[in-house]
């Protein structure tokens, strides 16, 4: 195979790099990328031992601290034994002379994937299993330690809301291409009501979704969840947002959110009663300012296709023509923020 991302040249580089690095690993049979994912080109190797994903950098100039696989090798690794499922890394190679950019590589791992939260073709009682373990899930992922496994050091100090509004409103102007007035308010509100933290110095997934977890072939567990690219030390709230800020997106595989749906008849949670079920299992009273984390996460998701979107522009997106598409929708992300805000 050869393409844009993996070439035969490649394949050969990585053969003869995996070898002594992953057992029972001496020869690939075939490499294949994954369809899905704008950010770092993934993809499946099969060998004649276990098969394993490959994640690299994608091609081209970058945008600084953007496409970071040796911060999801080093998450994921530190995670191994903790109460939140990952993949089993084995090896990550920094020397560009292999296939010129940084990649690493994990375990397969065979599951059931769902693109849409409102789980087309399962049964009410599942939808409520499946959403109450990604529930689970996020709350354990808010309760590691972060200083008995390794990751204390894994993202500054100080208030984390201020620094992820300034990283993520450079890195829209790094990529902006029109001038989009509700951004622009958005940004501004933003900027204005940043609130204090109480000292939830917690991991954070950074784009926590359905789309990013691994369930069992036949049962509601979670068996890995996937991209953690965007991680870091920071305040748990930011996952939490992110997920109602997905919801509040319309229906079907653009919006992938549950404007509109009757969650009842579907056995899903309203809002409300995902956001009590996580404050039961962290031990939390409640949660004041939601709308602001809300807000926060259609910001971070407008810069983040902005981005997807000036790749796919320069012709370095992992999927240009549904770059493109997903790019066009940052006025969207843009005013679902100023309606969580309550500015419209």
């Amino acid at each position: 195979m050869t393409s844009q991302f993996f070439s035969d040249q490649d394949r050969a580089n990585v053969e003869a790099w995996l070898k002594g690095r992953v057992d029972g690993v001496s020869q690939i049979r075939s490499v294949s990328k994954f369809p899905g994912g704008q950010s770092n080109p993934t993809f499946l190797i099969e060998t004649d031992g276990p098969k394993l994903v490959l994640r690299r950098k994608p091609p081209g100039q970058l945008l600084k601290s953007a496409h970071a696989v040796d911060r999801e090798f080093r998450v994921q690794r530190a995670l191994a034994n903790s109460d939140v499922p990952v993949s089993r890394v084995h090896a990550l190679c920094q020397d560009e002379s292999v296939i010129g950019a940084d990649f690493y590589v994990m375990d397969y791992v065979e599951g059931r994937n769902f693109d849409l939260p409102n789980l087309p073709d399962q049964s009410p009682e599942t939808r409520f299993a499946i959403i109450d373990e990604m529930n689970r899930v996020l709350a354990a992922l808010h309760e590691v330690d972060i200083e008995a496994c390794g990751l204390a050091d894994y993202g500054p100090e100080g208030n984390y809301y201020r620094r992820q509004l300034d990283r993520w409103t450079k890195q829209y102007r790094s990529s902006q291409t029109a001038d989009i007035a509700p951004m622009e308010a958005l940004m501004a509100w933003l900027d204005a009501n940043v609130p204090d933290e109480l000292g939830q110095r917690r991991l954070v997934h950074g784009d926590y979704r359905i789309d990013n977890m691994l369930f069992h072939g036949t049962e509601s567990r979670c068996l890995a969840v996937l991209d953690w690219e965007l991680s870091t030390i920071g305040h748990p709230y930011a996952d939490l947002g992110a997920v109602l800020m997905q919801w509040a997106m319309p229906v079907g595989p653009e919006g992938r959110g549950l404007a509109g749906v009757d969650r009842k008849a579907l056995g899903l949670p309203s809002d409300a009663e995902f956001v009590d079920a996580y404050c039961r299992r962290r031990g939390l009273a409640g949660i004041d300012n939601l709308g602001f984390y809300v807000a926060f996460a259609f910001f971070r998701m407008a810069a983040i296709l902005q981005g997807v979107l000036k790749r796919a522009l320069e012709g370095n997106a992992s999927n240009p023509e549904r770059a493109k598409l997903v790019g066009s929708y940052v006025p969207l992300y843009a005013e679902g923020g100023l309606k969580a805000a309550g500015e419209i």
